[in-house]
């Protein structure tokens, strides 16, 4: 188990684990967030939506250091505060990033990607020889099964779908041991069948861990999240699960239109 979790593991409740409160962030004279407050709890499977400009991304880039903010604060359970650390620091501490479009070494094998992320920790002589010897430890094995790419760990990252190749790089990041893992539209261009598995996927990981998914298809969200944060012009416009989301007047207004309004008033059926 975490270190950031040990501390509530006799915890029958869930647990917050990652809790942002009051953050703001300005470009120039434009604030693209503005008194935002986010709380994940362990082993959570939370989507983030909203329409085109809500802030959504801007906040999975405060959480993973990649954008400071001008206030507020993100802290962990163990009250570590994430915006003053950097990037990597923050990946050190359990947090995972991942953004839209896939990031892998398409040169290397899909056996040869993963090794390498497991070895991220290690020495550097030791990550540039891990994927000669041939040896795959029980981690990467689990991971091959979860990601369902066992059966194409001799091809090159190269050649795999576009899923298959988003399939690998969240491998790649479970490999880093994360216990919080931050997704930026991971369904985005897959096929329908793509985008099934990818759902049960993260609903897999969410059972060992935390996750933020920022995503815009929304019949992706009502299939398979477990709690829905709504955002507008950098503000925290409504949260709960995806039927109270729907039943909100203000958010069929804002971001899911007349189509929302039908499924809101169906919903009240």
């Amino acid at each position: 188990m975490s270190r950031l979790l040990r501390k509530n593991e006799k915890s029958l409740e869930p647990q917050v684990i990652l809790a942002a409160e009051e953050v703001t962030v300005t470009f120039g004279g434009f604030t693209a967030v503005k008194g935002m407050n986010l709380k994940l709890f362990e082993r959570d499977l939370h989507f983030l939506i909203g329409p085109n400009g809500a802030g959504k991304t801007t906040m999975l880039d405060v959480i993973c250091g990649k954008t400071k903010p001008v206030s507020g604060s993100v802290k962990l359970v163990d009250g570590t505060e994430l915006t003053r650390l950097r990037e990597h620091q923050i990946v050190r501490k359990g947090v995972g990033r991942k953004f839209q479009a896939p990031s892998v070494f398409p040169s290397l094998t899909v056996e040869e990607n993963l090794t390498l992320a497991a070895e991220t920790k290690r020495s550097p002589l030791r990550t540039i020889g891990i994927h000669r010897r041939g040896k795959r430890g029980e981690v990467i094995e689990r991971v091959m099964l979860q990601t369902g790419l066992q059966d194409r760990i001799n091809e090159r990252a190269g050649a795999l779908s576009h899923g298959e190749k988003q399939w690998l790089e969240i491998g790649m990041l479970l490999l880093q041991e994360p216990q919080v893992l931050l997704l930026d539209e991971p369904a985005a261009g897959m096929t329908d069948e793509e985008t099934y598995k990818t759902g049960r996927l993260l609903q897999d990981i969410a059972a060992e861990r935390s996750v933020v998914v920022v995503e815009h298809d929304m019949e992706f969200v009502r299939e398979f999240a477990a709690k829905v944060t709504v955002m507008h012009e950098g503000q925290l416009l409504k949260e709960g699960t995806m039927a109270e989301v729907q039943a909100d007047p203000r958010v069929a207004e804002v971001y899911l239109g007349q189509r929302g309004k039908a499924n809101a008033d169906a919903a009240e059926r």
